[in-house]
């Protein structure tokens, strides 16, 4: 087990501090990841949460071995850096809204909706993903698939409905 200083900074982000401790982690990480999507969206715009969404997606890696190293635990729940790559991603597709509009909102909560069903139904690719090594490829990986589905949906829904922006 790891004691460096470093590793315990990564786990604690892993964790999103005490969010990770919470019951339900990774619904409060779905959650959390939501009410932040939504302020870089509408502060800074999309091109600003795809860059935020590949960010944490690239340091969930390292925060996940660094769990695991200072831990031993393999995929514990309370790691939920993947939940907030994995719900942005679901959120990417929503059409642009200037302001917090209800039907904005609405499809926020279709897209927490659909990633959380993803993330804890784990159809096929989900699963598989999940069983990859090492340790944070799998915790990283199941997440990222259930945010790219969620997204897919959302894409290909917001056109049936007719809505394009707000």
């Amino acid at each position: 087990m790891s004691n460096s200083t470093f590793d315990k900074i990564l786990t604690t982000l892993s964790t999103l501090g005490p969010i990770g401790k919470l019951p339900a982690p990774g619904t409060m990480g779905s959650i959390a990841a939501v009410v932040t999507g939504i302020w870089i969206n509408l502060q800074f715009g999309l091109v600003a949460l795809v860059i935020a969404t590949v960010i944490v997606v690239a340091i969930g890696f390292p925060m996940a071995n660094a769990h695991y190293r200072v831990t031993g635990q393999k995929d514990a729940g309370e790691v939920i850096i993947d939940e907030v790559g994995g719900q942005w991603l679901a959120m990417l597709p929503i059409p642009v809204a200037p302001a917090l509009t209800k039907e904005y909102l609405i499809w926020v909560v279709v897209a927490f909706a659909l990633f959380r069903l993803f993330d804890i139904w784990k159809p096929g690719p989900i699963r598989q993903a999940e069983k990859l090594q090492p340790y944070a490829t799998g915790v990283m990986a199941d997440d990222i698939i259930a945010g790219a589905l969620a997204g897919a949906v959302i894409m290909v829904s917001t056109p049936l409905f007719g809505i394009t922006a707000y």
